[in-house]
């Protein structure tokens, strides 16, 4: 890997000229270095540990998992396109119906490995193709249509799961997110989901010491009175140890419901490499295939231990627009400190003691985001739904993704939800579009890279 010449700053070396870019290959001092890294850090910790919390699996090896796998994104673009793999919310919604379908932890993982090796081997066919085998394949229409689904079809796990423990915490959770969101500026309004969870966090406290317990709904069912906020386990955790590991389970099911997934991911990983390319000046379109092969063996890898998927993060993107240094270094400062944290057995503690109302008022929040992500694009692409051909595949297969429809071939085996909704989507899409009029047919256009500004990256900051 080249890592290119060290670029120190004019003057007392304490900052890099206002106007000064530092490209991929080039070095800063050593503590600005690491003050970079530790911004990094910060943009996509809070996304980071809250999707594996969605998903049934540990924070804290997200966390780690998420350093030791932008390292070896970084290897394999060979420092090209710098940035950071932070967990994926693509797959909370196939994790969510496959725990309502009695799938544990290790089934979401086995999932998501398989779903992460069908990404790398299209990152590699992208590699050799071309990266405008992306755009025929999975044309705007189509990816805007997938990740809508992927998004609304979590709304009953916000309206069943969350926000039933606890309403007036999780409303007014979700007012402080809405209000932050509009109302704050610069780093802090980079951060409103994770500042909503210290103020739901605090609320709870608060409402716990004035009100006493609440009547809480039980796992198994039925209402106990509880307290909202249970510290006892981060009391009892050591400050260091190693995360808890699993080994993946394999079933068809709960893989077909993830596979959708990896339409998503390349449409993501493809937005942010011409995100990079635009604000680098740099050709990254040869670094294209090996991106996503980089993100799919990286979410094997994570994925393997029972660790959560990855993704590139449009939180650092952000971060370099503003910057204007797009050097790797950071990241794997970065990178280091998320191993770090993630041997922090108290900090996985904490995590799980977030209480239930306050995820149900994030959640209101960032499923919707997911959701309207996929209108983004279609609005980006200025996709026609005037045309039958467009508007009536899409809007079957919304409904039957978002509406959980399900089709049953044998008493073992459906498709169903999400898998479904990508399967009337994208084959109906391309059939109609093989069979129709020439006058009526959607020609392939280039994908319009999202603009190089923290504001822009902001807005794709749920990842899928």
């Amino acid at each position: 890997m080249t890592f290119g010449s060290r670029q120190e700053s004019p003057g007392n070396g304490d900052a890099p000229p206002p106007a000064k870019v530092f490209g991929p290959g080039e070095r800063l001092p050593l503590r600005l270095t690491v003050g970079l890294g530790v911004q990094h850090v910060i943009a996509m910790f809070g996304a980071t540990f809250v999707f594996p919390l969605l998903m049934g699996l540990d924070p804290n090896l997200a966390i780690m998992m998420s350093g030791i796998c932008t390292i070896l994104f970084l290897l394999i673009v060979n420092g090209k396109v710098p940035s950071y793999l932070g967990s994926s919310a693509s797959f909370v919604a196939a994790a969510a119906m496959i725990a309502a379908d009695g799938g544990g932890p290790a089934a979401v993982t086995g999932a998501v490995l398989v779903t992460g090796a069908v990404l790398a081997l299209s990152g590699l066919v992208i590699h050799l193709l071309g990266p405008d085998v992306i755009v025929r394949a999975f044309p705007p229409a189509v990816t805007g249509g997938v990740v809508m689904l992927i998004g609304f079809n979590l709304a009953p796990v916000v309206s069943e799961s969350y926000w039933p423990h606890d309403q007036w915490t999780a409303l007014l959770t979700m007012a402080f997110v809405i209000l932050a969101t509009v109302l704050l500026r610069g780093f802090l309004g980079r951060i409103t989901v994770l500042l909503g969870l210290v103020f739901g966090f605090a609320l709870s406290w608060i409402l716990d010491l004035a009100f006493g317990m609440t009547p809480t709904p039980q796992p198994g069912g039925g209402v106990e009175d509880a307290f909202r906020v249970d510290l006892s386990g981060v009391a009892e955790a050591p400050w260091f140890g190693l995360p808890n590991f699993h080994t993946p389970e394999f079933h068809l099911s709960a893989i077909l419901v993830a596979l959708p997934a990896v339409i998503a991911l390349i449409a993501e990983n493809a937005g942010h490499v011409k995100a990079v390319q635009e604000m680098t000046r740099n050709d990254l379109d040869p670094y294209m295939g090996r991106a996503i092969f980089a993100d799919g063996v990286a979410t094997v890898l994570a994925s393997s231990v029972g660790g959560a998927p990855t993704t590139t993060y449009a939180e650092n993107i952000g971060v370099m627009a503003v910057t204007r240094v797009y050097s790797t270094a950071p990241y794997y400062v970065a990178a280091g400190v998320a191993i770090l944290i993630g041997l922090c057995p108290k900090f996985g503690a904490l995590v799980y003691a977030i209480p239930e109302g306050v995820i149900g008022g994030i959640t209101v929040i960032l499923y919707g985001m997911i959701g309207l992500l996929g209108a983004k694009i279609w609005v980006e692409n200025r996709v026609d739904f005037a045309n039958p051909l467009v508007l009536v595949p899409i809007a079957a297969g919304l409904i039957a993704g978002i509406g959980n429809v399900s089709l049953s071939f044998t008493d073992s085996f459906q498709v169903s939800g999400i898998a479904l909704g990508t399967f009337v989507i994208l084959v109906g899409f391309h059939v109609l579009n093989a069979l129709a009029p020439q006058a009526m047919k959607v020609a392939p256009t280039a994908r319009k890279a999202p603009a190089a500004d923290s504001g822009e990256a902001e807005q794709d900051a749920t990842r899928s």
